[in-house]
């Protein structure tokens, strides 16, 4: 039984890749939570069934709500992983503007409406006090400040609302995906801490992207882009993004963190 379950644990995930793998990784929550339950009745434990159950169950909810998000299925995710039927057809043109922290504040500065999208850097740069901050001082400088949340942002359903809950944003100013979209036509300035695959235009624009027909947030209808990461490695579906060249985007190269605190110096 050992060697069966080491078998089909390896074989369930070696065709997984890309963006799919936080799909396989909730899904697989959902899986300890089932082998708990079986495990609770072989025992006969009452507890140990209620909190596989619970596992199991919340595991499996997480799965659909993120392939319902990435506009795919759960059996497309897990047989047919990013990449395998599909090829970018088209070269991204463009190139690309850096912009320094001093210049990204005159902007900001003049800003009426600021919209910040949280992804996976910012969690990895542990920036979310650093972000709220920064609201503030928007907030005061007269701009009306919004965060656009993707609800495959991060690492699973929900993670930027945990981290900029525990940074004491309200949470009036968090807006789904579906709330802000259409909002984005009027933002002075988008700002994206680490996101990347949630805001590929590519989805949207590109049939040969191995993402098209995900849903993600149109950060670049926005006036101007600010898009704050460490280099230009592609993101977890590993694929340009044509959003880095488009003409009113800015990438604002360094940790996330500092860059930031840099902007909230400038401020202050």
């Amino acid at each position: 039984m050992i060697a069966l379950s080491l078998v089909f644990g390896v074989m369930a995930v070696i065709p997984i890749g890309g963006a799919d793998m936080p799909v396989v990784i909730s899904l697989l929550n959902s899986y300890s939570g089932l082998a708990a339950c079986a495990a609770g009745f072989a025992v006969n434990n009452n507890i140990l069934i209620v909190a596989g159950a619970l596992v199991g169950a919340s595991g499996i909810i997480l799965t659909q709500i993120m392939c319902k998000a990435m506009n795919r299925s759960l059996a497309n995710v897990l047989f047919s992983g990013f990449g395998s039927g599909k090829v970018e057809t088209t070269k991204v043109e463009g190139e690309i503007k850096p912009i320094s922290v001093e210049d990204a504040f005159y902007v900001l500065e003049a800003a009426t409406t600021v919209a910040i999208i949280p992804g996976y850097g910012m969690a990895v740069a542990q920036a979310q006090h650093v972000v709220k901050e920064l609201a503030v001082l928007l907030e005061k400088n007269g701009a009306e400040v919004s965060f656009g949340i993707h609800p495959v942002a991060g690492r699973m359903p929900g993670h930027m609302n945990v981290l900029l809950a525990e940074a004491d944003v309200p949470y009036d100013q968090l807006l789904e995906m579906d709330e802000i979209n259409p909002r984005m036509e009027q933002v002075d300035v988008a700002i994206v801490i680490g996101a990347n695959d949630v805001v590929n235009p590519a989805a949207r624009e590109n049939e040969g992207s191995p993402i098209y027909g995900m849903p993600v947030i149109n950060v670049d209808q926005a006036r101007t882009v600010f898009v704050l990461k460490r280099s230009m490695a592609s993101g977890f579906a590993g694929i340009e993004n044509p959003l880095f060249y488009k003409d009113n985007t800015r990438m604002l190269f360094g940790d996330a963190k500092e860059s930031i605190a840099g902007l909230v110096r400038e401020f202050a």
